[in-house]
């Protein structure tokens, strides 16, 4: 177990690292290029994850922007910013594979995947000592180059469930329905009524839960609602810390 600074020896500060052969690496990179063509056929566009020429610069234009329209318009926008707790280390396997399949990801890109992480084993090495080496079988694998797309298709499995898409609530823009902007676990729910936004912050968090995803206790859930002009929580301005940058508006 790697630990992440600075909160060495307290395991929610630990992270699954991987170790490969250095000839494994290529095969690894093939898997990931052939992995990343179905990414980008089954993943929406609102999922700016890991995705070439895309980041989290584009999620926070894409929010300024719906903001900056809203007072234009003079219309209410309420936003639900929510972070999930180690969301690549509660990747079920098990549940991976069949969402793969469910996803139409050929049988044998599926079962090389599988034999990648069949028999994983970690130790723990403790104050008073190292721990018997276990098997594990949640978390994807930090510093391997198909986590990103691993994880993507598991939190597009939650969102599905969750039924976004098919949901009416949300903002109108260009004949489009939008309900949510994600990067990778970052996500961020939107709607023009608070009553339709709880109805899918609930839509979300059950089919959390069922994947076994739950909100960060540091971080969690924050919800800000935009009314005309203004923040309904705040008097002139409001910083948000979210997609790993500060967001400071100001009218």
């Amino acid at each position: 177990m790697e630990p992440m600074p600075p909160t060495v020896g307290d395991m929610k500060g630990t992270r699954q690292a991987s170790l490969y052969i250095t000839n494994s690496r290529s095969s690894l990179r093939l898997t990931s290029i052939e992995l990343q063509q179905h990414v980008n056929h089954e993943l929406p566009d609102v999922q700016a994850g890991f995705g070439k020429g895309r980041g989290t610069r584009d999620q926070i234009a894409n929010i300024r922007w719906i903001i900056e329209k809203a007072r234009e318009f003079q219309r209410n926008i309420y936003f639900c910013f929510i972070d999930y707790a180690k969301a690549f280390d509660c990747v079920d396997h098990n549940k991976l594979w069949k969402i793969l399949k469910e996803m139409g990801i050929p049988d044998h890109l599926t079962c090389l995947l599988r034999n990648l992480y069949a028999g994983q084993e970690v130790t723990v090495r403790t104050g008073h000592g190292t721990t018997d080496w276990f098997q594990i079988g949640k978390g994807v694998c930090q510093g391997c180059i198909l986590s990103p797309c691993l994880f993507n298709f598991y939190a597009e499995y939650i969102m599905r469930n969750a039924g976004l898409e098919e949901t009416q609530a949300g903002i109108r823009i260009a004949g489009r329905n939008i309900n949510n902007l994600r990067y990778a676990d970052y996500t961020t729910l939107m709607s023009e009524s608070e009553k339709e936004l709880k109805s899918l912050l609930m839509k979300v968090k059950e089919e959390s839960e069922k994947a076994q995803h739950s909100e960060n206790e540091d971080h969690g859930i924050w919800s800000h609602h935009f009314m005309g002009n203004r923040w309904g929580n705040s008097g002139n301005s409001v910083r948000l810390y979210f997609w790993g940058l500060q967001n400071h508006y100001r009218w």
